[in-house]
This record gives structure tokens, sequence and C-alpha cells, in this order.
């Protein structure tokens, strides 16, 4: 089963995908949806179907109309939290660690990355039950920082870079109990500043403060183990960059279960209501093949158990003034 939001005479409505050219209107938005679930004690597929009404919906015109939306969102955007998590894909060391120092040396000489990765190979999978190694984790911003599929993706002007990443999105919402409950997954571009995480890797954090998408379609139940997808840059349309991916458990250093637990372990994290995104990492960048992103560039990644392809195009803004702080 597969879900998108969209704008529908001024509400906002999830829809049940019926096929690549028509989605059925559901009574409400994907969040209540998930709270009815949770308070019923049954499964969201369950509760989407007696949600579904007689009004069908054009896909294409909805794109055409921008009325799409990210498939899961919290009126208020500051209950909802996106963060993320790398190096946790077999591979993604070796782009990592390219962008930080040489990989073939000792122990004594790894990079942070490599050791981070080892971490995860080592001890990323545990058995059900037992927490595993903890990932690399970090934070993007609120809902502010979402932005729709097919919609523009900001570039701020002290950006050094704007590039993609193609990953899978875990979303999630809080009980009332503090329960951290998963609503499904999304294709998302977690889209970062690599040449600011290359020049200092304590810039990290500084790297990931950059808007991001996921959509346009949420996926209900089980993940299959092995995901392959496509990236690409559009420019004029024409592809000037496109590359396979591999995501997936079956894929990844690190178990889904591993890297949930070690998120929503803080307490902070587990506030009744609130709505979670957690990108899950990749392997592939077209940054690691030297592509520089211009104005106007188009970020297109598919998965086909996902439906259409998250498209996002890229706006870059004007410079502004430093940041004046006034004292009281």
């Amino acid at each position: 089963m597969r879900l998108i939001q969209c704008v529908y005479q001024g509400q906002v409505h999830a829809a049940q995908v019926e096929s690549d050219s028509q989605v059925r209107l559901l009574d409400a938005d994907t969040y209540s949806l998930a709270r009815r679930a949770i308070a019923a004690g049954r499964s969201l597929a369950d509760i989407v179907e007696a949600a579904a009404t007689e009004t069908q919906l054009d896909y294409a015109q909805l794109i055409d109309e921008k009325s799409l939306l990210p498939p899961l969102t919290h009126s208020d955007p500051a209950h909802c939290l996106v963060t993320g998590t790398g190096l946790t894909h077999l591979g993604s060391a070796d782009t990592r660690s390219a962008m930080h120092a040489k990989t073939q040396v000792s122990e004594s000489e790894l990079t942070d990355s490599m050791r981070m990765f080892k971490l995860g190979v080592e001890g990323g999978k545990p058995q059900a039950g037992t927490p595993g190694a903890q990932p690399e984790w970090f934070y993007k911003g609120d809902g502010a920082c979402v932005v729709a599929p097919e919609a523009e993706i900001p570039v701020p002007h002290f950006a050094e870079d704007a590039g993609e990443e193609p990953e899978l999105a875990g979303l999630y919402v809080i009980g009332d109990d503090g329960h951290p409950w998963r609503v499904g997954y999304a294709i998302g571009n977690e889209f970062s500043d690599h040449f600011t995480e290359r020049f200092n890797y304590l810039w990290l954090a500084h790297s990931k403060l950059r808007a991001c998408s996921f959509g346009p379609e949420l996926m209900v139940g089980e993940l299959p183990a092995h995901l392959e997808g496509v990236s690409r840059i559009v420019r004029d349309n024409e592809t000037v960059w496109e590359k396979p991916f591999l995501t997936g458990e079956a894929n990844m250093a690190h178990s889904l279960a591993n890297l949930e637990h070690h998120h929503f372990k803080y307490v902070g994290f587990r506030r009744p209501g609130d709505v979670h995104v957690h990108f899950f990492g990749t392997a592939t960048l077209s940054f690691a093949d030297d592509i520089r992103t211009r104005e106007g560039d188009r970020f297109e990644i598919s998965l086909a158990d996902f439906g259409r392809p998250l498209r996002n195009p890229l706006r870059f803004e004007a410079d502004s003034a430093p940041i004046d702080v006034k004292s009281l």
C-alpha cells in the first residue's frame, strides 16, 4: 500500500495510490490516520481502507497544480523533527572517507569515517532485543526544512555545495504514551553541503542544516530487504549525471531496528504527538564524481517499489547581510 498527501479543496488529505495515474482520496491527512490506528490498536492499512472516499483524483494533475505535499506532516512544523544517520550502507565509507583521507592505512591511521563504518559492520546488526553499535547521527531541522515533492530546494547564499543524497526515510508518529510508531517509509533526498563537510569533519553538523525532501509516496507495511534505485541530475532537460544505488537492510551495515533504537533511546525524541523523519543514509553521491550543481538543476530519485520518483529543482538564494543580534 502506498499513500500520498495533497491539498484538496483547501484541506490536507491523504490519498491511496491506485495506479500511476489515479489516487483515491481519504477522509483525513496521514497524521490523523496514524493517530486513529494507534488509538484503535489496528494497522494503518485497515484504517486507510475504512477512510476511503468515493473521490478519485488525477495524479498528474495534482503534480501540475503543485498540490502534492510530503506524505506525512504535522500541522505545527516545530513538532516535526528531521534527523538522519550516515555510514550505514555497505560502500558508504569509501565515498565518505575519500572526502577526508586515504582508506588503505593502518588501524591507528584510520579516518573517523572508517572507524565508524567498521563499528557498524562489526556490530550494527545485533540479535533481536539487544542494542548494536551506535551509528553516526545528525540533526537537519524541524518541519520547516522539509520541501514538498516537485517543489524547489533552496540553497542558502553561504553554502559551498548543493548536493543530493538519495536515501530511504523512516516516518514516525509518537503515541500519547511516548511510544514511537513507524508509519512507513519514503524516498528521501537528504541534501547536504559536501564541500563544507570535506573542509573539516567537525563541520558535518553545519553541512546538514539544509532543506530536504521526501516522498511523494509513503510505503505502508514491510520494507523489502533489497532495493535498487536510480539517482540522476537533469539540466536543461538533459541528464548530466546518473547512477544506480542500493538500499534496504541487505545492503546496509546496520539493521533498521538498530538505527531506530539509537534515535528513539533519547527521551526527548519520544514526546507525545510529535512526527519524526529519519534518513537512513546512502553510498551514492554525485559529489563523489566531481559534479557541481547549478540553478535550475533537477534531482530525480527513483525506487520502483515506491512508485513515482522524488523530483526537486534547485533554487540558489541571493546574498544577504550578516545576522545582527540585538541586545535587550
